[in-house]
């Protein structure tokens, strides 16, 4: 599970997440992509098995990036628990994803191929997903 070894708070502010991604919505390693057509947090247990489900219709050919990290802590308080009393305890962590982001990357395999892996790893994740082609790319 991906997860930051080390962080400088045990936690952290919501935030918001307005507006579209500003950076890490090009393709930039591989030929084909998804890319987060919404906003939500993307905890690091669906990440993981997004990755598993291209690694496996990929057959381990080609080459697979991760390009988002769950680095932000969330917490949550125990059921049943009155109001006040400080924030709850961390319970996992999440990468925060706004429109425009690419997800994931692959490379090294047919077009035919990288949709359907990167189909299956959309189905895993909480977002709704586009399917995205490098503008020179050619088969």
């Amino acid at each position: 599970m991906l997860q930051p070894k080390k962080t400088k708070f045990r936690r952290q502010q919501k935030g918001k997440m307005k507006g579209i991604a500003h950076r890490g919505y090009e393709l930039a390693f591989g030929s084909f992509a998804i890319k987060a057509l919404a906003e939500t947090w993307i905890t690091g247990q669906q990440i993981e098995a997004a990755r598993q489900a291209i690694v496996r219709y990929m057959k381990r050919e080609g080459q697979i990036w991760i390009r988002i990290f769950p680095d932000k802590p969330i917490t949550k308080k125990p059921a049943e628990v009155r109001m006040g009393k400080g924030k709850g305890a961390p319970e996992g962590f999440v990468a925060p994803v706004t429109p425009g982001r690419i997800l994931f990357e692959i490379e090294g395999v047919p077009l035919e191929v990288a949709k359907e892996a990167l189909r299956l790893g959309a189905q895993k994740l909480p977002i709704v997903t586009k399917f995205v082609v490098r503008r020179d790319y050619t088969e």
